[in-house]
């Protein structure tokens, strides 16, 4: 592998602001400091009015998933070069236990998905829907040595994902004893269901009633039990896709007494707001996701929470499903809800634009700070699902995992330039301030400029250390 040097870039991590240069060797950093001499077989880099920055760790996607009759439109190979494109080197997806598979075998699974195509390294979470004395074990083996340290579980979804209070509460305990954490999706499945079922019967099928049946105290009062629940563990949890302020309200809450609880929210909750649901148009199926967007108080009261590390990091929540029927070959997608907004496949895209827009939207505007940021994008993630310090940061003996990022240039985004085969971007012509212009995995550099230099395969599983410590 060729060493090389990337020279007078600004490095920001979370916690320091420098410039120096950076020498890269056997897909590490070998050395930081300034004006490095190296020999003539090294190749140099000019980040000359670049911040150089550690690559994202997106701990939220779901690439190759199936959810009911409908699998999300990108695979590992294009999923993972759109996240690439975007600054993220690092995400950590999904293995699926169900009726007829352990945790063990959907790990297994899974790897077998992603390496044939992933271009970045990856893990998983293992997506728990049963959970009984054998599970119990799988999971405790998987933490101990398959370097599978996370677990997903339902309170929504009945019928088919959903799990019980009991079966949260045993996973909890089980892995609070053994350096695991359990991440909740936090919905009152049983109460939706209900809505769900009584707005259909009065003939409302439109998008719009995913959000109306799914209202923010149904979220506030979920991730209210499952911290209860985890209290009562003595184990930290993880609240993926946090957007209500009821919810919100509880993780402060807790956290301020002492409680190990710590959650995500996503760009679409960070620019996005319910005013988008005004209209019976199927258009706005693009908008539907779990849980659906929440009000512009709602909006404001998270970017005040990443500020004040009430939420700890930003991830996509990358779960793509195409507009258009037959796009690219895949079936199922957002029109399969046509005449039912409850068949409408839940999720949208945004590996591509999390850095981009952050950056855009919370730097830029004084609403976060540079080295907030990068805690929020990569240094956190990191940290709480055990990659740090190898990942998300910039350090000697750390994978060359760097993202050569321009703060002042401008883009317009646009799904016809970007890398998903996700067919839409919630951020169709936004123009922001911030590109991504270089991206280094391992050492191997797999964006330039418009470039692709990256392949499938080359990305490695990544066994993790344990979950939850910060």
């Amino acid at each position: 592998m060729t060493a090389t040097l990337i020279r007078n870039g600004r490095v920001v991590t979370a916690v320091d602001d420098y410039r120096a240069d950076i020498l890269i060797e056997n897909g590490q950093i070998a050395a930081i400091g300034k004006q490095l001499a190296v020999g003539p077989a090294v190749r140099i880099v000019d980040a000359d009015g670049l911040l150089v920055l550690p690559g994202g760790v997106d701990c939220h996607t779901h690439l190759e998933n199936t959810f009911g009759e409908s699998t999300t439109c990108d695979d590992f190979e294009s999923g993972t070069r759109a996240a690439a494109f975007g600054g993220t080197t690092t995400i950590i997806d999904f293995a699926f236990q169900d009726k007829d598979t352990s945790p063990l075998d959907a790990i297994v699974r899974a790897q077998a998905k992603a390496q044939a195509g992933a271009n970045i390294d990856y893990g998983f979470h293992v997506i728990v829907t049963q959970v009984d004395a054998k599970v119990l074990g799988d999971m405790r083996h998987a933490i101990r040595h398959e370097g599978v340290s996370s677990f997903k579980m339902f309170m929504a979804y009945p019928g088919t994902v959903m799990v019980d209070d009991a079966a949260i509460f045993q996973a909890m305990r089980m892995v609070g004893e053994h350096g695991g954490m359990i991440a909740l999706h936090a919905e009152n499945g049983t109460v939706i269901d209900l809505l769900i079922r009584e707005a259909l019967a009065q003939g409302n099928t439109s998008p719009k009633y995913h959000a109306l049946t799914r209202p923010s105290i149904l979220e506030g009062e979920a991730t209210h039990r499952g911290i209860k629940l985890a209290e009562l563990a003595q184990a930290p949890v993880y609240f993926v896709h946090l957007s209500a302020k009821e919810a919100l309200a509880h993780v402060i809450e807790a956290r301020d007494a002492g409680i190990p609880v710590f959650a995500e929210t996503c760009p679409h909750y960070l620019f996005f707001d319910e005013s988008l649901y005004d209209s019976d148009d199927f258009s706005l199926a693009k908008y539907v996701m779990s849980p659906p967007l929440r009000s512009k108080e709602a909006q404001d009261a998270l970017w005040t929470a990443l500020k004040t590390d009430d939420l700890q990091l930003v991830s996509t929540d990358h779960c793509p499903f195409c507009m258009k029927e037959g796009h690219r070959g895949r079936v199922r997608q957002k029109m399969h809800g046509k005449d039912d907004f409850s068949k409408i496949p839940n999720g949208a895209p945004g590996i591509e634009t999390r850095m981009t827009v952050i950056y855009d939207g919370g730097v830029r505007t004084g609403r976060i700070s540079l080295n907030r940021f990068v805690e929020l994008i990569a240094t956190a993630p990191a940290k709480l699902f055990g990659l740090f310090p190898r990942k998300g940061t910039v350090a000697v003996g750390g994978d060359a995992d760097l993202v050569l990022f321009d703060p002042n240039a401008t883009q317009v985004l646009s799904a016809r330039t970007h890398h998903s085969h996700c067919d839409y971007t919630l951020f169709e012509g936004h123009q922001v301030h911030g590109a991504v212009r270089k991206v280094f995995s391992r050492g191997d550099l797999l964006v330039d400029g418009e470039r692709w230099l990256g392949r499938p395969g080359r990305g490695q599983f990544l066994r993790r250390g344990e979950a939850g410590g910060f």
